[in-house]
């Protein structure tokens, strides 16, 4: 599986930015994807989840971010509104395997080169 991100680039604080993810490969295997983020020395972090077609967010990122999933173009979208600037870092687009069938251990990630959000003060 790959992934490619698209849509990063620098927005004003109160902003918004969406961002793609394209999946190819045996796309069949992702079982979820997910968008994190990492700014510099900072751990990195999960920002959204989505399992078909059911979101999750951490409390620290509920309201201001929403991820979508087209299955069928083996897409999925991060908007981002309202941004601020500790939203700058290096966002990611991640996967990982269902396991079934001939797929990659369940649990197996897949990671995109990942994309620089800046956000301006």
């Amino acid at each position: 599986v790959q992934l490619v991100e698209s849509g990063g680039g620098l927005v004003q604080t109160g902003g918004s930015l969406t961002l793609h993810c394209s999946a190819s490969g045996d796309t069949n295997c992702i079982a979820a994807m997910e968008w994190y983020r990492q700014s510099p020395g900072k751990e990195r972090e999960l920002v959204a989840s989505i399992r078909k077609y059911r979101p999750y967010y951490p409390d620290s990122m509920k309201g201001r971010f929403t991820i979508s999933r087209d299955t069928e173009k083996n897409t999925v979208s991060l908007e981002m509104n309202s941004l601020r600037p500790e939203d700058t870092a290096v966002y990611y687009c991640s996967g990982y395997s269902s396991g079934w069938n001939n797929c990659p251990e369940f649990g197996t990630d897949y990671w995109g080169q990942g994309t620089q959000v800046t956000v301006s003060s």
